[in-house]
């Protein structure tokens, strides 16, 4: 075998070298990080909540009286005019009220019937000389009392019958039967809702919104909406913002008014989007790129060297997908997008992010 030349040799060490050099220089070549350059531009701060469509006027239906239900005339669902018959109650109490009064009428009845064949007997013994006058006149008040007893328990009886009668329930006002609690055949008390009626015009959005952030809202403030579920926006505009706190959930109720747009059927679901402010010159980041957001907010800025630099910032107090920066960033700044990605003090290589931020 041939011995390799000593040149050969001494070229082989210096490629050798070389890649060496090239691995270690490599190894050393700061990380890529993608940074974002700050850009004031005008925003938009709007708070996004989940409403409900509610009638704006609702009105629960009951019966006057206890007694069971014999008879359905609307369900859930249903539109009904002003008047029309929704179900017809049997007024259970009074009908038994009835019965006895009935009882009482047959026993006056038969006291009236024995009172007048007294009557007949004491006047036939008077005529024959056998009574003497008192008795007679004894015998006829008796005979009056006891059909006075029968014309007041017949009163009672027709009393009690109209008391007893079945009892047609109709809805007070022209709208959409929301809740229908009853069944036919059920037994209801006095003052318990049959029906919960809701105008058929008039649907307003009601959505809860964390005290904090209520107070922002007034009325005129305008709103994107969609019903869950659909991309179809169409337009609102805030009418009310209750004062009341529910004391349960920290919430204020807002109300909306849709302008136009798809039929609200009352209890769906609706994405609200309330524009409460435009911002001109302002600086955002991603929240992502936001250290220690709860406590002491501070990004990673990069220097005019690439060195990763540690900032505090202060950011605006509301729930917008960005972080609204009031302090600590100027345009220009260049802010590390993620903040895992390096530590202050690195040496990095800035780059643009894949897509805007």
């Amino acid at each position: 075998m041939r011995a390799i030349s000593k040149p050969v040799l001494y070229a082989i060490g210096l490629v050798l070298v070389i890649a060496v050099v090239a691995g270690v220089a490599l190894s050393r070549r700061p990380a890529e990080v993608a940074v974002l350059e700050i850009r004031p531009r005008t925003v938009e701060q709007a708070l996004s909540v989940v409403g409900r469509a509610r009638s704006a006027q609702l009105v629960q239906v009951s019966s006057p009286n206890p007694g069971q239900v014999t008879r359905l005339f609307q369900d859930e669902g249903d539109r009904v005019a002003a008047g029309a018959p929704l179900a017809v109650i049997l007024a259970a109490v009074e009908q038994a009220q009835t019965e006895a009064d009935v009882a009482r009428l047959r026993a006056a009845e038969a006291e009236a019937r024995e009172a007048r064949l007294s009557h007949q007997r004491t006047r036939t013994l008077y005529e024959r000389g056998f009574a003497a006058r008192a008795a007679l006149d004894a015998a006829r008040a008796a005979l009056d009392t006891a059909e006075a007893n029968v014309a007041a328990a017949s009163a009672a009886v027709r009393a009690s019958a109209e008391r007893a009668r079945a009892f047609t329930i109709v809805a007070p006002m022209a709208g959409i039967v929301l809740v229908r609690p009853i069944d036919n055949g059920q037994v209801v008390a006095a003052g318990e809702t049959l029906f919960e009626l809701g105008s058929a015009t008039g649907v307003e959005i009601r959505a809860e919104v964390e005290e904090a952030y209520a107070d922002a809202l007034r009325p005129g403030q305008m709103a994107r909406a969609a019903l869950s579920g659909s991309t179809v926006i169409f337009s609102a505009r805030v009418t009310e913002v209750s004062p009341k706190v529910d004391s349960s959930t920290g919430g204020r109720m807002v109300r909306l008014s849709a302008d136009g747009g798809p039929d609200l059927p009352p209890g769906r679901s609706v994405d609200v989007t309330i524009v409460v402010d435009q911002r001109e010159g302002a600086i955002v980041v991603p929240r992502s790129a936001v250290v220690d957001a709860s406590a002491a907010a501070k990004v990673y800025v990069v220097d005019a060297d690439n060195i990763v630099r540690l900032r505090p910032i202060t950011m605006a107090r509301w729930p917008s997908v960005n972080a609204i920066v009031e302090t600590g960033l100027r345009p220009g700044d260049r802010v590390v997008l993620d903040p895992g990605s390096t530590s202050p003090g690195a040496r990095i290589r800035p780059v643009a992010p894949m897509s805007g931020g």
